[in-house]
């Protein structure tokens, strides 16, 4: 049974950071592309990044571009969402998903590419 678990969220002001943490049993990051999605109240879920299973390809949506950096550990088998210049527009829940093959990364900015996620973490950023 695979199981994943984020980690990291809570209240900051506009302007400030967050690091989210993802793990995850049953399954070693350095196998599996993982990426980062959130969802605010009355809105569709987004895509924020993804890292590769090998951890040589990393994509970000336009909104958290220069904003957001996703790394892994594989030491810790955890996966990391630095979230630099928060701002009030990113307020949601913040998921973490891992791909349910190993290997590729295909069609990764997509969330029906991803069979396992965790149960999200609030993030909520003041003005």
């Amino acid at each position: 049974q695979v199981q994943v678990a984020e980690s990291g969220g809570g209240l900051v002001q506009a302007g400030g950071s967050l690091r989210l943490s993802c793990a995850a049993s049953g399954r070693t990051f350095s196998a599996y592309t993982t990426g980062w999605f959130r969802q605010a109240p009355g809105k569709e879920r987004e895509f924020l990044a993804f890292i590769s299973w090998y951890g040589g390809t990393t994509d970000y949506a336009d909104s958290v571009k220069g904003r957001f950096s996703i790394s892994r550990d594989i030491a810790k088998n955890t996966v990391t969402l630095q979230m630099n210049s928060l701002k009030p527009e990113d307020t949601a829940v913040y998921y973490c998903a891992v791909y349910g093959r190993t290997g590729g990364w295909t069609n990764a900015r997509s969330a029906d590419a991803y069979e396992y996620w965790g149960q999200g973490t609030q993030v909520t950023v003041s003005s």
